[in-house]
């Protein structure tokens, strides 16, 4: 087996494992960002409730995706550290502000009213850097042999505070109609009436960032009109999940807004992927230029074709095992 192949096998593992991970974070995070315009405190302790037994397992994949990234391309660390730094720190940041939020929420009494504000603030911030991260790699990074040159802020520009704004708002969305799923009675109708507003916003400013993202880069411009018939598949997949979340809302289904939601992700991801494939460190570095050597990349491959089962197969089976409605005074604490 030739190195680039196993390159490729890489990418698409690291590539799954953060996909999984935008899915099933992502819902959480939703319910985190929407957490502060809850109806009430008892519905809040259900939105809680909802997500407490699988939130923590569902990070696994963020995990993998990072361990994966450096065993794998080792150069992607080196130089997307230096230039995402004060992104990622921002990231790791909400996330530990949510964990902790998640223990001690049902424990407090007078200080809950902190602890909803550190869910809901740790959600809300790590969601904003994922979408500033995710525009940056859009942009691009300043190379020069193998090395970052840019500034701590190259990252954050209006293009991905915009980015961070359209993740912020997709992630609400998932949310939303993860809570429809989950709930019933007015923390229900209140999920319902939110979504098609959080569709319709996710979709203006993902509506602006198709238009700006050609003038960002002149290597996506190309590949997008050299390739029209080919790439603008999945713009119009995006749209028809889009309609199928509105269909759904409007005939009360349950389940099928989350589903559409989430397929409105995936054909979003994959345009990304599409746009910038091979690049791992645009614009310069292919997934190949990047790569571990050959023997390192097999051991730890051999490795990951165990967890992968266990991981997937312990996650349907926590899904599984807290199925159905969550309802008031009902949870896993």
């Amino acid at each position: 087996m030739e190195q680039f192949d196993l390159a490729l096998i890489w990418a698409f593992i690291i590539g799954f494992g953060v996909i999984m991970y935008v899915l099933m974070d992502g819902f959480d995070l939703g319910v985190g960002i929407l957490f502060p315009f809850a109806p009430s405190e008892t519905d809040r302790d259900t939105m809680m409730n909802s997500v407490a037994p699988v939130w923590d397992g569902n990070e696994t994949w963020l995990v993998l995706g990072g361990a994966g990234l450096l065993a794998a391309f080792p150069l992607v660390y080196s130089i997307l550290l230096p230039a995402l730094y004060i992104g990622v720190f921002l990231l790791l940041a909400g996330l530990i502000f949510r964990g902790v939020a998640f223990e001690f929420r049902f424990k407090a009494r007078t200080s809950r009213y902190l602890w909803n504000w550190a869910f809901a603030g740790g959600s809300t911030v790590a969601a904003f850097a994922q979408g500033a991260v995710v525009g940056s790699y859009i942009q691009g990074y300043a190379t020069a042999n193998g090395v970052y040159v840019g500034g701590a802020f190259d990252w954050l520009t209006p293009f991905t505070v915009l980015t961070g704004l359209g993740m912020l708002a997709g992630y609400a969305l998932l949310g939303a109609t993860w809570l429809i799923m989950k709930t019933e009675g007015e923390l229900q109708a209140w999920a319902y009436r939110l979504t098609l507003p959080l569709l319709a916003a996710v979709l203006a400013i993902f509506g602006i960032i198709s238009v700006w993202t050609p003038f960002v880069n002149d290597a996506i411009r190309e590949r997008w009109f050299a390739h029209i018939g080919v790439i603008w598949v999945l713009p119009f997949l995006t749209l028809l999940c889009a309609f199928q979340i509105y269909r759904s809302v409007r005939n009360r289904f349950e389940g099928m807004p989350f589903v559409a939601t989430m397929g409105l992700f995936i054909t979003t991801y994959l345009g990304l992927i599409a746009s910038r494939w091979p690049y791992v460190v645009p614009p310069n570095y292919t997934l190949w230029d990047a790569a571990s050597a050959y023997n390192s990349q097999l051991f730890l491959l051999l490795g990951l074709l165990f967890v992968v089962p266990i991981i997937l197969t312990y996650t349907a089976w926590s899904y599984w095992v807290f199925r159905g409605k969550v309802r008031a005074g009902e949870g896993y604490h």
